[in-house]
Formats: structure tokens, C-alpha cells, sequence
């Protein structure tokens, strides 16, 4: 059974339609007391942290529900888990999007190494399909296996997230710059795209992380 976490961001209906689609067993968790790491404990084998929005706001609704620290639990438990656009920024320390705002500095859940960075001197967000090429063979990666050497998906949004380990990077795509597409550490991996709007090999993505996982 699949996780699907509900903070009240958007998207969360064409997670749940494309994971229908792929024939996978998911909801929506309860709550934070569903996310727990300790074997029997939790009805999910897997988690999904889709969503977008605001990094401050995303983070600050993830604190009050208590989903904060149940998230940071089940990574470092290293269960498998997919973040979605803002379920990947949200993995890094901190964000330009969210600066520090009477004294305060949104720090994210921590657990990547890195910061959130705006596009410098483009037009954002950046919306449609944009052509993601992978930093490692498809082969080793348990998001891209059967895949080629590149491939188109679909990405809005307007900050990119910089990792300080590039080896975390296993796909990068470009606006301006280069970016970071998508990471994978041990059982963790996220997806700056949005792949259950990305047609066919969306779905792909979403079937290897649920098989390789």
C-alpha cells in the first residue's frame, strides 16, 4: 500500500488518478501516526510527498499537522519515499523563497544537504514539457530504468533545488542553467517534475519507483 500525504497542497488528485491508472493499492494518510517507521506499525510500504505551493507555507503546515517529524523518522528509517516538485525542495535546509521574515528562517525538513535557488534573469515559472537528461546510466537508477538517454517531462515551478552532494543527483534538466531533475539516496528519491502529468513516461517513473523501491 502506497501513502499519499495530504497537507492541503495541490495535485494530490492526479497522484491518486495516475497511481489508479498503474493498478497500485494508495490513499491518502490519516496522519502523522500512519508514517511511523516501526516495522507493523504503519499500513503503508511507501510514501508519497507530492504537492506545490509556497516553501514557508508548505513547511509551516507540515509543522503544525506534526507530518514534520513524522517525515524526517521515515527517511532516516530509509522506507521508501517519493517527493513531488515542492516534495523535493522541501527535503533541502533552507529556501530563497522563504527568507528569513521578522527574524526568522524557514529551514525545511532537512535531510538533503543544499538550498533552494530562484532562476536567476528568466521569465518564471517555468511551465510545460522540458527535455531531462540523466546523470547516471537508466539502468542504475530506480526511477529512470528502460528509459533513454533523455526524455521530456512536465515542470512549473521557479526555483531549483542546488544539493551540496552532487552525487544525489541522478537527473538534471535546463532553464538558464542546469538544475537538479531528480535524487536518489538509498530509499529515498524526488522528482522536481511532475510525473503524473507527464503522459506516458510519468507514469514510467512512477511504476519503476514502485517496483524498485
Amino acid at each position: 500500500m502506497i501513502g499519499v500525504v495530504n497537507y492541503g497542497a495541490g495535485n494530490l488528485g492526479s497522484v491518486m488518478n495516475a497511481l489508479a491508472r498503474l493498478g497500485l493499492a494508495a490513499r491518502f494518510a490519516l496522519g502523522p501516526e500512519e508514517l511511523s517507521p516501526v516495522p507493523g506499525a504503519s499500513p503503508f510500504e511507501r510514501i508519497i510527498f507530492p504537492g506545490d505551493g509556497h516553501f514557508a507555507s508548505a513547511m509551516e503546515a507540515l509543522e503544525q499537522s506534526g507530518y514534520a517529524g513524522a517525515l524526517r523518522e521515515w527517511i532516516a528509517a530509509d522506507k521508501p519515499f517519493l517527493g513531488i516538485c515542492i516534495g523535493l525542495q522541501l527535503l533541502f535546509d533552507s529556501s530563497e523563497e522563504a527568507p528569513a521574515v521578522d527574524g526568522r528562517v524557514w529551514q525545511g525538513l532537512q535531510v538533503i544537504p543544499g538550498r533552494v535557488r530562484r532562476f536567476p534573469g528568466r521569465k518564471v515559472p517555468q511551465i510545460g514539457w522540458n527535455r531531462t537528461f540523466f546523470a547516471q546510466a537508466p539502468w542504475a537508477s530506480k526511477l529512470f530504468r528502460g528509459m533513454g538517454e533523455h526524455t521530456f517531462f512536465y515542470y512549473i515551478h521557479s526555483y531549483y533545488a542546488d544539493p551540496q552532494v552532487p552525487e544525489f543527483t541522478v537527473a538534471r534538466a535546463r532553464y538558464g542553467l542546469p538544475y537538479c531533475a531528480a535524487i536518489e539516496r538509498g530509499a529515498l528519491a524526488a522528482v522536481q517534475f511532475h510525473p503524473e502529468k507527464s503522459g506516458i513516461q510519468g507514469l514510467k517513473v512512477l511504476e519503476n519507483w514502485a517496483d524498485h523501491a
